[in-house]
C-alpha cells in the first residue's frame, strides 16, 4: 500500500519534552513498530506506517548528505544522533532529535534499527538550520543528484573539522544542548 502525504504547509507540529517517538524497521528501513507518539505526530495511522520505507516522512528540506551519512553509520553497526526535520501525511512538519541503532540477531547480523526521537533544543535548531540550509543548497547546485550528495557531504564533513570535533556524532552533540 503506498501512501502519499500531502504538499508542505508551512505548519510545525510538536512533542511534549518528556514523549518520545519510537519507531523499529528492518533492515531494509521499512517500518516494522511505530509507537502512539509517533503516530499522532506524523499523521500517519499504524496500518499506512507498518511496511513502508521509513523516508515516508523524508522532508525536502532535509539535506539527503544527512540520510547517507546517517544510513552508511548504522548499516556499519554504528549508533547515530542526528537533528532530523520530518514531513507529516498533511503536510505538516516537525524536528526531533534521533538517536538511531542498530539491533543485531544472535550470530550478530544486523535484523533492523531502532530509533528513539525526542525533542530538540531551540539552541540546537538554530545551529542546525542554517548547516542544512548551507548543504541542501549545495546539493541543488547539482542536475545529478548523487553529485550533489556527495558535494554537500563533503561540506558537511569540512564544517564537521572546522567546528574542531573529531566526528560527526560529537559535531551533532555538541549542538544539542
Amino acid at each position: 500500500m503506498a501512501v502519499q502525504s500531502a504538499a508542505l504547509t508551512g505548519v510545525e507540529r510538536t512533542f511534549e519534552p518528556d514523549e518520545v517517538i519510537v519507531s523499529k524497521t528492518d533492515p531494509t528501513g521499512r517500518i516494522t513498530y511505530a509507537n502512539d507518539i509517533f503516530i499522532n505526530i506524523s499523521g500517519y495511522t499504524e496500518e499506512e506506517l507498518l511496511g513502508q520505507p521509513h523516508n515516508i516522512l523524508r522532508h525536502p528540506d532535509m539535506p539527503r548528505c544527512v540520510f547517507k551519512f546517517l544510513w552508511d553509520r548504522i548499516a556499519d553497526g554504528h549508533e547515530v544522533f542526528a537533528h532530523v526535520i520530518n514531513k507529516a501525511k498533511n503536510g505538516d512538519h516537525y524536528w526531533v532529535f534521533a538517536h538511531i541503532t542498530p539491533c543485531f540477531d544472535g550470530s550478530g547480523k544486523i535484523a533492523g534499527y531502532h530509533s528513539t526521537r525526542r525533542v530538540p533544543t531551540t539552541a540546537a535548531l538554530e545551529a542546525i538550520k542554517p548547516v542544512y540550509a548551507q548543504l541542501r543548497a549545495v546539493e541543488d547546485r547539482f542536475p545529478d543528484r548523487k553529485a550533489g550528495m556527495a558535494a554537500s557531504l563533503s561540506t558537511l564533513v569540512e564544517m564537521v573539522t572546522g567546528a574542531g570535533v573529531s566526528d560527526y556524532d560529537r559535531f551533532v552533540l555538541s549542538i544539542s544542548r
